[in-house]
Formats: C-alpha cells, structure tokens, sequence
C-alpha cells in the first residue's frame, strides 16, 4: 500500500454536512468530558470527602471499562448502525451524567453512584469512538483519511487544553456539580449533529459475537502493517505514564518546584500533539504517508533521552521543550497511522479492528502507570522516566522494518 494524496482539497471538508456533523459533535463532546475529568473527582474530594484511594479507582475505572468491554464493543458497532451507536452514546452518557447533579442537590449523592457514573461514561465513550473512528471512510473517502484525522486529531489536543483550563475555571467559580451539568448539556449537543451524519448499512449476518470478535482479532494479527501500528503505538502507550506518573513527586516532592510548574510543563504534551497533528497532512503530502511517520520518529528520538535530565532552571525547559518534541511525533502518528489502520481495514471490519487495537493501547497505558510505581519506588523517580524515555526513542523502530510503512 502506498500513501494516497486527497482527491480533494481538504478545506472542503468542513462543507460538506457530513464531515461537518461528525466534526462538531466530536469537537464538543471532547471538551465536555474534560469538564467531567476535572468535575468528578473534585466533586468526590469535596461533596463525600474522597480519599487517595478512592480518587485513583474513580479514575481507573474507565481505563478498566476499556479492556473489559473493547473486543465486543467492536463487534457491536460493526453489526449496528454506526451512527445509531454514537447518538446513544452521547445520550446515555447525558443521562448518567445528569444523575450527578441530581443527587447531590437531593443530598443522596454516595461514591457508589460516582463509580457506577465512572464506568457507564467510560463504556458510552468507548462506543462513541470507536464508532467514529468506524464511520469516518464513509463520510470523507479513504482518500481523504489522512485530511480529516488531521482536523479531528488537532481539534482533540485543542479541546484538552483548553477544556482542562476551563474546567478548572468553572470548578473554581460555579462548583463542581455545574460544570457537570455542562458536559450534559455538550452531550446532546453532539447528539444533535450526528443527525448530518451518514451511515453504512450494518452487518447483519448470522454469525455469532464471539466469532465476529475472534475474526476481528485474526485480521489484525495476519495484517503486517496492522501488527506494527499497534507495537509502536503500544510502546509510545508504554512509555508516556513511565515518564509522567511521577513527575508530581519530582518536581513538587523533590525539586520543591511550585505546583503551577507541572502545570505548565504538562501543557507542553497538549500543544505537541496540537502541532503534530496540525502538520501531519502536509508532512504526509511532502513526504509520503509512511515515509512522515518513521522520519518524524528518527528524528525526535533524541529528544526522548533528553526527558530525564529535568532539573530546576534551565533544564526544566530543555526538558520540556524535548516533550513537546516527542509529542508532536504523537500528534503525526495519531493522524498518519489511525489513517493506515482505516486504509487497510474492510468496511465491514473497522469496528472490531479499531476496538481490538483500543484495548491493546489502553493496556499498556495501564502496564506503564504500573511500571512507573514499581520501578519507582525500588530504584527511584529517574529511573522511572529513563526507562520511559528509552522506550519513546525506540518506538519507531517497528516502523522501519515495515517497507509498507517506509514508503
């Protein structure tokens, strides 16, 4: 397979009804659940008076929700209507959400309902993706993949930024529960513009769940291109909590930084990713879709390594100034790899081939987080980030033992 330049200029994208739809519904819907990332375990810290303990399970569980429920909900949007799935996604999500609120002015607001709103948002949010994800090369064109992750992938890490500064803004000056209501509301917004959508006709045969999710799975382990995407996006999924996870006890615990500092450091990803997806089109037309992608990782490699070094005063920025380099590599694989995947899936199969590629990326998400306490705590904070930091410079070797991936 060899990169494919649009047929048409992506600024038309935004034109047509449908992309438009899929675009805005996704764009709003991003930046109402970082109001809900922020909002929830607030809420949990001063309404019930939430401990470390509970704070961290309320944020694992939809990580959790992802690998348990990923391969059927695969399945599940290939043999429905993907359009159908996303519209009740977000208005299941509404719902829950609503409940929140509800209960905390009626006084009965308890953690067991906070961790039931947890799971149900994580599983209405796997849908939702992974469905989108699904319905795109039908909206746009497989020719124009690469143009339309680019917006949405861009729009994403702008939604993040933003979305965190806002929510804290809002928790801030209206309390927890009325930023909360906010993500409700940006829910059946998105339900609302998924109406413009189009959507395939499902699958409907007669074979059985289990085998679909078991066909789904063989197609991405007989696919070498497949195969590859997922080692390399798993070892950047790896890497990035081996790096970040103790930075709070680095920098505040250790180097007695003021807090705002990790803030801002941690900004730097969202601007990387920003501008890596912001420029992976054309890097994809300069120098070939596969070429961009295993380029970009030579040459941000270095900057991985640099990671470690952080140190008050000027290595603090040198540091951070490498993140945003790796970031931005994120960013370019986000948009020229997710298109790869799209390109060479069957339409019938996106559903569950996204969905197994999904659980195999949040897993390492997860081993990395439990990698960074472990090494951590027996051989210290920096080994921790130098393990992490080998890792991200390493993870464009996969791709360049694909000759797929290299042209």
């Amino acid at each position: 397979m060899t990169a494919t330049l649009p047929a048409r200029p992506s600024g038309h994208l935004l034109r047509e009804r449908g992309f438009r739809g899929l675009y805005l519904s996704a764009a709003v819907s991003q930046f109402g659940s970082q109001l809900t990332l922020v909002g929830l375990p607030l809420l949990a810290v001063s309404a019930l008076g939430a401990g470390a303990g509970e704070v961290g399970l309320l944020s694992a569980l939809a990580t959790l929700t992802a690998l348990v429920v990923g391969l059927p909900a695969g399945a599940w949007v290939d043999r429905a209507g993907r359009r159908g799935v996303m519209i009740a996604a977000d208005l299941g999500r509404a719902a829950v959400l609503g409940s929140v609120p509800l209960a905390w002015w009626a006084g009965g607001l308890s953690m067991a309902q906070l961790y039931a709103v947890a799971v149900l948002t994580g599983v209405g949010r796997l849908f939702f993706e992974v469905a989108a994800q699904s319905v795109l090369p039908d909206v746009v064109g497989r020719d124009r993949l690469t143009a339309a992750n680019s917006m949405l992938v861009g729009t994403s890490a702008a939604m993040d930024v933003s979305g965190n500064g806002l929510a804290g803004v809002v928790v801030q000056v209206a309390g927890a529960p009325v930023a909360i209501v906010i993500d409700t509301l940006t829910y059946l917004w998105s339900a609302w513009w998924l109406r413009a959508v189009p959507s395939p006709a499902p699958s409907r045969g007669r074979t059985g769940m289990g085998r679909q999710i078991a066909d789904g799975v063989r197609f991405v382990r007989g696919s070498r291109v497949l195969v590859v995407i997922m080692i390399q996006g798993a070892m950047v999924n790896l890497g990035i909590p081996l790096v970040t996870a103790l930075l709070p006890v680095l920098m505040v615990g250790e180097m007695h930084l003021p807090a705002w500092t990790l803030g801002a450091y941690l900004s730097a990803s969202g601007l990387g990713v920003l501008a890596g997806s912001a420029s992976a089109h054309l890097l994809s037309r300069w120098l070939g879709q596969g070429r961009a992608t295993w380029l970009v990782g030579v040459w941000t490699a270095p900057a991985a390594l640099a990671l470690p070094f952080i140190a008050p005063g000027p290595g603090l920025w040198v540091s951070a100034a490498a993140y945003f380099a790796v970031t931005f590599r994120i960013g370019v694989n986000n948009v020229t790899l997710t298109s790869f995947r799209q390109q060479v899936t069957p339409d019938a199969l996106l559903g569950r081939v996204n969905a197994t590629m999904r659980m195999v990326l949040t897993g390492a998400v997860g081993l990395g987080g439990l990698l960074a306490a472990l090494v951590g705590e027996l051989y210290g904070v920096r080994a921790a980030l130098w393990c992490g930091a080998v890792v991200l410079a390493l993870s464009w070797v996969p791709i360049a033992f694909s000759s797929t991936l290299r042209r």
